[in-house]
């Protein structure tokens, strides 16, 4: 009777140290746009005067507004406010107090957004490959709006996450 209680006993203590699964299945992608991606951006903000952080993905980025209060991980429900436009400025998606998971969604975003915080705001300039690669996004008529290996520029407001 006392060895079954010991096993009780240390079944409960030493359960409380195992780790717990949060139901998280995203994990950070290594990801890298190639050369010609980087200078397809680079191209472009020289052509417009604008200067942009390389990140280590080959995108680029510039912080409008740092926030304050802790940045989103991939497993994070946020609440953002964007909007997506192409090289020739073209509004190809917008919408306000959106809500994903930050893991479900685009190379750039994942990428990006942890480097702001809770009401910080920033813009990416994202190659295809971190976009929607060598894809055509149609919308719900089979018009094309985002065609094959655009470069994506996004601002990005994030409201809050979770």
């Amino acid at each position: 009777m006392k060895f079954t209680w010991c096993l009780i006993l240390l079944a409960v203590l030493t359960g409380g140290c195992l780790k717990k699964d949060n139901g998280c299945s995203y994990s950070q992608s290594n990801t890298v746009a190639p050369a010609s991606e980087e200078q397809m951006i680079k191209d472009y903000l020289t052509a417009n005067s604008i200067s942009a952080t390389k990140h280590s993905s080959n995108m680029y980025y510039q912080i409008i507004d740092q926030g304050s209060g802790g940045s989103p991980d991939l497993c994070s429900q946020i609440v953002i406010s964007y909007t997506g436009r192409l090289k020739s400025g073209e509004v190809f998606d917008q919408s306000t107090n959106a809500v994903f998971v930050l893991g479900s969604l685009i190379e750039g975003w994942k990428k990006g957004l942890p480097l702001i915080q809770k009401g910080g705001t920033i813009k990416l300039y994202i190659p295809p490959s971190l976009g929607y690669g060598n894809r055509d996004i149609m919308d719900d008529n089979h018009n094309v709006i985002i065609p094959a290996n655009s470069m994506l520029i996004f601002d990005i407001t994030l409201t809050n996450f979770q």
